[in-house]
């Protein structure tokens, strides 16, 4: 059996620079957020991997990476992202900030996804971070899925395997810090990635310049994709406080533990 994977993920500030949010034009977003610079986002960048790795052990498996996001920044970011793994890009010119409403976000995908030509959804792997370091709500991946008409959805997947006789063994992460295993059948499904089993691959130059022949024109063509965010406000935005107390406590009751925590969040 071959796949055709989907892969949802867009931009993010590097990890590494100091994030200062604003309030600009009525609307929350990062100080000079635009001089930043962009990497794809991490849990993004495991699902692609991961995709990449299966499309190479089924013959005639195609990957698409589907990334909504300013059209200047995307372009600096593929010039090291195609030299990873073989994709097709599809691209949409709007907002990566962390501020854009998720559901808003989800149509603009599942619409851009409806338009691929010649994906087969009968074979259909949905792909995407589990988490997001933009937009963090855990929402997105699976709006996009439901939109789409699937109902198979799993997220924290660390591990994706596929049965001699064609079945997906899925390794998804629960509570209590314990695995689930999953048998499915076929495609269609929708899986939200966590960290997964994959190193970030090396760059490949030969890669990079086989992508970069569909990379360009679909940066050119890029649907502008406003996101209004209707109806969404925002009281404030600001830096988390950096506040750090220890206490070392024994044998004490997890529900305990929960009510302190809430009270310290809810303080102030």
């Amino acid at each position: 059996m071959s796949f055709h994977i989907v892969v949802c993920g867009t931009l993010v500030p590097d990890p590494l620079q100091t994030l200062e949010p604003v309030t600009g034009q009525g609307q929350p977003a990062l100080k000079n957020e635009m001089m930043l610079p962009a990497v794809l986002d991490p849990w993004a960048a495991h699902a692609l991997y991961e995709a990449a790795s299966l499309a190479g052990k089924t013959p005639g498996s195609k990957v698409w990476l589907v990334s909504l996001g300013p059209k200047a920044k995307l372009q600096q970011v593929m010039m090291t992202v195609a030299q990873k793994a073989p994709f097709e890009l599809v691209a949409l010119d709007g907002p990566a900030s962390g501020f854009a409403d998720s559901f808003e976000t989800a149509a603009a995908l599942a619409e851009a996804i409806g338009g691929i030509a010649g994906l087969d959804r009968s074979r259909m792997l949905l792909f995407g971070g589990w988490e997001s370091a933009s937009r963090g709500s855990g929402t997105t991946l699976q709006a996009i899925g439901e939109r789409l008409g699937i109902g198979e959805q799993f997220l924290g997947v660390d591990r994706l395997t596929v049965q001699p006789d064609g079945k997906l063994e899925i390794l998804e992460r629960i509570e209590g810090g314990r695995h689930q295993i999953s048998l499915l059948d076929a495609p269609p499904a929708v899986l939200g990635w966590a960290t997964g089993e994959l190193g970030e691959p090396r760059n490949n130059p030969q890669v990079g310049m086989v992508n970069m022949r569909t990379v360009m024109p679909a940066l050119q063509k890029a649907k502008p994709t406003p996101l209004k965010g209707a109806g969404l406000t925002y009281q404030s935005v600001a830096l988390p406080r950096q506040v750090r107390e220890t206490r070392v406590v024994k044998d004490m009751p997890a529900e305990e533990i929960a009510r302190e925590i809430v009270a310290w969040v809810t303080q102030d």
